[in-house]
């Protein structure tokens, strides 16, 4: 199994995003599917130009000049994507929205009729696959992060890939502060890996371990408070 991971955090591994899609990515290779890990902070990606040429005029092709001319091919071959991208805005980054809407040359500019909805077909060559969304939030309730997982279901429809889960971690920053201080949250991390090796052994993921994943780490209100004090703090720094 060939694996493409992007992570779209402009912390890349030093992230709040990477403390779960690094196990995550660690069990998969654990049953032996090949991993490359891409950070979208080292690319040069444009906007797409919305002009169509990829599909009239250079078919298959964007006439843009940049790294998604590469990309774009590793993603349309590979068995399995998993996006990871921390919450903004109630979706995806900036960063990680441009390389999915660059992966528009995947598909052919007619329609057909799939379940009673319009869709565009794939390219000859472009592998539907599975696609794993690995996603970290500031705010405390999981249901924040309802519109992306909306917007990745819609998105695996267009492109023919299979939504294969998402390990979800609400209240984010609280996990590496936790795991700094050598608090119990361990489970949390062995949990992605686990996460990990079953998509690989079983083309799924429990709910049981996505549900260790995204647990609660400690009460709203104190997680409140200790954030609150921090930024508090820190107007106060630059302040002086």
């Amino acid at each position: 199994m060939r694996v493409v991971a992007i992570n779209s955090s402009p912390h890349k591994n030093k992230g709040n995003t990477a403390l779960i899609l690094n196990p995550f990515l660690d069990g998969i290779r654990d049953e032996g599917a090949q991993v490359e890990l891409i950070f979208s902070r080292d690319l040069n990606i444009n906007p797409c130009q919305g002009d169509f040429a990829c599909m009239v005029k250079t078919p298959g092709h964007c006439i843009q000049k940049d790294d998604m001319n590469w990309l774009d091919h590793k993603i349309s071959q590979a068995d399995m994507v998993v996006l990871a991208s921390p919450v903004y805005c109630d979706g995806v980054n900036g960063s990680m929205k441009n390389i999915m809407d660059r992966t528009l040359p995947q598909i052919l500019p007619f329609f057909e009729i799939e379940n009673n909805h319009l869709r565009h077909p794939l390219r000859e060559g472009v592998k539907p696959g599975k696609l794993v969304l690995v996603s970290n939030c500031g705010f405390w309730e999981i249901d924040n992060f309802q519109p992306l997982l909306t917007h990745m279901e819609a998105y695996c429809k267009n492109s023919h890939d299979e939504f294969a889960g998402a390990l979800l971690r609400p209240h984010g920053p609280a996990l590496m502060n936790m795991l700094e201080h050598g608090m119990p949250v361990d489970d949390v991390l062995e949990a992605a890996r686990e996460a990990g090796r079953q998509i690989v052994r079983n083309g799924e993921i429990s709910e049981e371990t996505l549900q260790i994943v995204s647990r609660e780490l400690l009460p709203m209100e104190m997680y409140m408070q200790i954030l609150n004090q921090y930024f508090t703090q820190e107007i106060e720094k630059w302040k002086k």
